[in-house]
């Protein structure tokens, strides 16, 4: 009876075990009171399971003694082992729900909206984890989509069935103060009904589709090249909405401004939930010729960020590279438009153009020889090569290994830079003209004026609203 847990092979077609390698047949009760195996499905009606035991083997004492201590050392532990329960009224809100699961799981998982969410329409006998499980294994075939989350999917599926809704309502003729609210917090989500979602959940996984075709358009290639999720779920959600729509090139124009104004703007760096509703409900309208959205005529960009950035995962240092990337940056050392087999096979990452070790023994201020100005994206190997020579230096390797200097120039123009600025070695200069450059690149890409021209001083250095002299050695504030 105590020796099933020597079982090491079954056979469920004949309900035979294999105990040290003899063959026990448990197809019927009295087998297993002959071999001794106590059913587990049995463990909460011992009594009945004890007595036609007792009455098989006749009350033989040795027997009645083996299963007391059955019952007393492993059968008592299970009835009496205490299991908490926390009741909760069927009127209880289902965010209410949520907050109750995650305050008292503190010593399991992190629980979130999707997991109540998964129960929820388990009743409905619907398995949410096996729909996107299934969901998640497409993504991985998208680099750009790898990381999204079941959360990620979930929002982008309630911003979509609440903008349908609020779209319905304005049909009906409902005042515009009265329409449905558009917005993906955890309150809207866990709304969203086991029937709306299995609408949506394949037009909204053919928009995370059609969003990393769009990112990819953008040399957006990876989702660590994502700095904020929640964007993605925006951009998928308009897409889901605009259908075949979002095709023409008028409107992936706008959505081009609308992608930049967000990264550069640092739009979903706060209160990013309720801005995503916003956009769900501005973008489709503004494309249909209605007014500017909000985020894009609030999204602004200073000189400051420029030189204030260090994040490497943040959206503005992200949206740089990635900017530079589509506006044809090649590498140095092949001349190759950085596009997505380049990216991955070259490990393509954010450089210094004048080398630290260079810029630290002229003295140079670090915030600005570490700051965006003097980065851009490079490959490994060019980044290799440049080590920490001056660019003077490097660029006549350039040269001796075969890159003619007009192809040189060229190279240099796709990031922003001025050859002959660079092989003088003239850092303040180079950071000037480059300044300006991306300034106004980071504009055309919002789609706002952000050249620096009308704020130079008498003596052709530059200067941005604030009085911050750009040149000569040090940023000081006038």
């Amino acid at each position: 009876m105590l020796r099933t847990n020597r079982v090491i092979d079954s056979n469920p077609q004949t309900t035979q075990y294999r105990i040290d390698e003899h063959i026990i047949d448990c197809s019927t009760p009295e087998n297993e009171y002959e071999a001794l195996l106590f059913p587990l499905s049995k463990v909460f009606s011992f009594s009945e399971w004890r007595s036609q035991f007792s009455k098989y083997w006749q009350y033989d004492p040795q027997k009645l003694e083996l299963i007391d201590t059955l019952e007393l050392e492993v059968l008592k532990k299970f009835e009496h082992y205490q299991i908490p329960v926390i009741q909760l009224r069927d009127s209880l809100p289902k965010e209410a729900v949520c907050q109750v699961f995650e305050d008292t799981n503190t010593a399991g998982c992190d629980l979130n909206f999707f997991d109540l969410m998964s129960s929820s329409y388990c009743v409905g006998d619907f398995s949410l984890r096996d729909d996107w499980k299934h969901r998640e294994n497409r993504f991985q075939t998208f680099k750009v989509l790898r990381k999204v989350r079941s959360t990620d999917f979930i929002q982008a599926v309630t911003l979509v069935a609440d903008y349908t809704r609020r779209i319905e309502a304005a049909k009906q003729g409902w005042n515009l103060d009265k329409l449905p609210g558009v917005a993906c917090g955890r309150a809207e989500v866990l709304k969203l009904t086991k029937e709306e979602y299995q609408t949506w959940a394949d037009p909204v996984n053919k928009g995370f589709e059609e969003a990393a075709r769009f990112l990819r358009g953008q040399k957006i290639f990876d989702a660590d090249d994502i700095a904020c999720p929640i964007q993605l779920v925006a951009l998928s959600a308009i897409l889901t909405i605009l259908g075949d729509r979002s095709r023409s090139f008028q409107v992936r124009c706008m959505l081009e401004r609308w992608l930049w104004c967000g990264m550069f703007g640092e739009i979903y760096t706060h209160w990013h939930d309720s801005q995503a509703g916003r956009d769900i409900v501005e973008v489709p309208a503004w494309l249909n010729g209605g007014s500017v959205p909000f985020g894009i005529t609030q999204a602004n960009f200073s000189f400051e960020r420029l030189l204030s950035v260090r994040k490497r995962l943040g959206a503005v240092y992200q949206g740089f590279a990635a900017l530079l990337r589509r506006e044809g940056a090649v590498d140095w050392i092949t001349g190759e438009e950085i596009n997505d087999v380049v990216y991955f096979e070259e490990q393509i990452d954010s450089h210094h153009i004048f080398p630290v070790a260079w810029c630290r023994k002229q003295g140079i201020d670090p915030k600005k020889y570490n700051c965006l100005v003097n980065r851009t994206p490079l490959s490994a190997k060019t980044n290799k090569r440049i080590g920490s020579k001056a660019p003077s230096a490097y660029l006549k390797e350039f040269e001796l290994h075969g890159t003619a200097v007009a192809s040189l120039e060229e190279i240099m123009r796709s990031h922003c830079i001025k050859l002959e600025i660079l092989r003088n070695d003239d850092f303040e200069a180079f950071f000037q003209a480059r300044a300006k450059a991306l300034m106004e690149l980071i504009g055309k890409a919002m789609g706002k004026n952000l050249s620096l021209e009308s704020i130079e001083d008498t003596d052709g250095n530059l200067r941005n609203g604030n009085g911050y002299r750009l040149n000569p050695e040090s940023i000081t504030k006038y």
